[in-house]
């Protein structure tokens, strides 16, 4: 499918994720990933983060709200939390979290695994995958815009991770 893998290995897609116990016979599988160059429990608070903002394109989906750029000390999530705050709503919710290694949310139709795979002692791979049922014909579409908002939100946080791992999160 177009702009159904970005980042990513073939081993990596090969991989089971938690989402994919969620949805029967997917019509959109969409992997993304990228390596950050720091520990993985520099990057776990920023993907527990995400329910503070999409960290993507904040003009499009945040309604102009620039993303927090500092760490807020949230406590770790918890199934049946909301998954991200857009616009001042919260979306979405948490349905599986492994606390520094996997973090599964639900949003518009769709399921989503953060998973945070260590690689050596001081690099992290961040793997996204997402699975949803829609028709055959929406699903190129939507993993196009998938993949724009999805390769920003990575970015984002391997920005973040990368350069913040020495800040102390603020507080709330």
């Amino acid at each position: 499918m177009i702009g159904d893998r970005w980042g990513v290995t073939d081993s990596e897609t090969l991989c089971t994720y938690p989402c994919d116990d969620l949805v029967v016979a997917p019509a959109l599988q969409a992997w993304r990933a990228v390596s950050i160059a720091v520990p993985v429990a520099a990057v776990w608070p920023w993907v527990a983060q995400l329910r503070l903002a999409p960290y993507s394109y904040d003009w499009i989906d945040n309604r102009g709200r620039r993303s927090p750029r500092q760490l807020r000390g949230l406590p770790e999530p918890q199934v049946g939390e909301a998954f991200t705050t857009a616009g001042g709503r919260k979306l979405g919710r948490i349905v599986s979290v492994d606390p520094g290694k996997q973090l599964t949310s639900t949003i518009m139709g769709a399921f989503m695994s953060y998973v945070l795979v260590p690689e050596g002692h001081d690099t992290t791979r961040l793997l996204l995958k997402v699975v949803m049922r829609t028709t055959r014909w929406a699903a190129p579409g939507l993993s196009i815009g998938d993949l724009v908002m999805a390769r920003r939100q990575l970015l984002n946080l391997k920005e973040l991770a990368e350069h913040g791992q020495h800040h102390r999160p603020a507080t709330k």
